[in-house]
């Protein structure tokens, strides 16, 4: 009977990301892990009791002493193995795990000069409201920490590439058939372009959150101090721990911060999606040659002479997975049945997966383009190939100097496509054409010195405005 791996210690893991690509996204565990959802309870907890006694919320208690406040502060910083551990057993008994995170508070106190002041712990609070806090403080740093940074850094790796390959021509292809010439560093550009827009929209992003009891009335709060001003202190609260304070709520903050925040990242995947496949085309037309120390071990099992693109295919599928998982997370945290339901509780639980599959593809791309070789001579063939592409330069010329009234410059469109369409026309043959047209002589000649190689208009020259974004 084969051994059920489930028995095995230390625990073999489910998924790929705690397994086969741990190191590559382990970052994202003291944001977005279990662990991490109970110590920033810890820290919204500790800090609310902190608000209040120091605020003189709650009339004939005392404010804290500096001593005080660093042993509540120190809760959650001091949360590790032995208090996971710790308040995992506390949860088996409450099968609650908030309500587990109260009781490993209060233990902390017992013996303390604030053991008087235990009640305080959670007090005026229901699950959510520390909930919301806790996963907005996660989700800031997971994407503002972890994966915003990573991202940043693909987008210089971009630029730097797109900067370093502004003058070199490269034929484009529309619908997949030889068009207008570019340059490689342009639709680089392009791509640094778009992710830049992302990259500035993420960080934009509100991240709010409440703290106004079980049905977003303060009712609790009222009437156990009804002289104190519940929304002041619940808006400096949220303001203290860096995050904006929404007055308006059900149980629940309503999440739609989160989904435009995921939304936007699904966005930003969707274009590195699109980058992925459009370098891997470039490989297979031989535009860039990879290095196979760069990409690592064997590049196919059985044809010693490949080097496979699979950095960027593994991109593609990490990319699918963290899209799903984000459309998702966007489309369901924004419902909830009436005052409170418990599917976000469920739901956000995965945010994690969700940017450890889009923390992987980022890597897998720079890692990617770092092992490419930019070889501008087999560029420079294609090009040579498809002289019928300056098919649109010679008739626009044309039609410019038929509108200016020059005469036997008739029908330019259909000329060049009688020329061109289904036909190759080399140098010579493009040439020729061009001396018969009767063309006014600095026009002719200008023509006759343009080759697909210098048919690039203003590419290298666009690829400055990726200093835009950045003044």
């Amino acid at each position: 009977m084969a051994h059920s791996f489930a028995d095995i210690t230390p625990p073999i893991a489910l998924t790929p990301l705690d397994g086969r690509y741990r190191g590559q996204v382990a970052p994202l565990v003291d944001h977005l892990s279990e662990a991490a959802l109970n110590r920033s309870r810890l820290v919204v907890e500790t800090e609310w009791m902190i608000h209040l006694l120091d605020g003189e919320v709650i009339p004939g208690l005392r404010t804290l002493t500096d001593d005080e406040r660093t042993l509540l502060r120190a809760i959650p910083e001091d949360f590790g193995a032995d208090g996971i551990a710790e308040h995992a057993e506390i949860e088996r008994e409450t099968v609650h795990d908030v309500k587990a995170i109260e009781y490993y508070i209060k233990r902390r106190l017992a013996g303390t000069s604030l053991e008087p002041l235990a009640e305080v712990v959670h007090i005026y609070c229901t699950s959510e409201d520390v909930n919301n806090l806790a996963y907005a403080l996660m989700i800031r740093g997971a994407v503002h920490e972890v994966w915003l940074p990573a991202f940043e850094a693909l987008i210089d790796d971009l630029e730097a590439l797109a900067r370093e390959t502004a003058e070199v021509p490269m034929l484009s292809r529309t619908h997949g058939q030889a068009a207008t010439p570019t340059t490689l560093g342009k639709e680089m550009a392009v791509f640094a372009h778009r992710l830049g827009r992302q990259a500035r929209r993420i960080p934009a992003n509100q991240m709010l959150g409440k703290i106004n009891g079980a049905t977003g009335t303060y009712a609790a709060h009222a009437v156990s101090v009804p002289g104190a001003d519940w929304e002041r202190i619940a808006r400096t609260f949220v303001e203290h721990l860096g995050l904006t304070w929404n007055p308006l709520t059900t149980q629940i903050e309503s999440h739609d911060w989160q989904a435009e925040v995921y939304a936007d990242i699904a966005r930003a995947g969707r274009i590195l999606h699109n980058l992925a496949t459009d370098v891997w085309t470039y490989i297979s037309l031989g535009y860039f040659r990879q290095r196979l120390s760069a990409q690592g071990g064997t590049g196919s099992s059985t044809m010693p002479h490949k080097v496979n693109p699979i950095r960027f295919e593994n991109a593609e599928a990490n990319l699918e997975v963290s899209g799903a998982l984000l459309d998702v997370l966007s489309q369901t945290l924004v419902t909830s049945r009436l005052q409170r339901d418990l599917t976000d509780s469920t739901t956000q639980r995965n945010v994690g997966p969700a940017l450890g599959h889009s923390l992987l593809a980022i890597a897998n791309i720079r890692k990617g383009l770092a092992g490419l070789d930019v070889d501008a001579d087999a560029m420079a063939a294609d090009l040579e190939g498809n002289w019928e592409v300056l098919g649109e330069a010679v008739q626009s010329v044309m039609r410019t100097l038929g509108v200016q009234g020059h005469e036997g410059l008739d029908n330019p469109y259909e000329r060049l496509k009688d020329l061109t369409r289904g036909h190759r026309v080399d140098g010579e043959g493009m040439r020729e054409f061009i001396s018969s047209l009767g063309l006014p002589e600095a026009e002719q000649e200008r023509l006759l010195a343009l080759t697909p190689q210098t048919y690039v208009g203003l590419a290298a020259e666009l690829v400055g405005h990726l200093d835009d974004q950045r003044g």
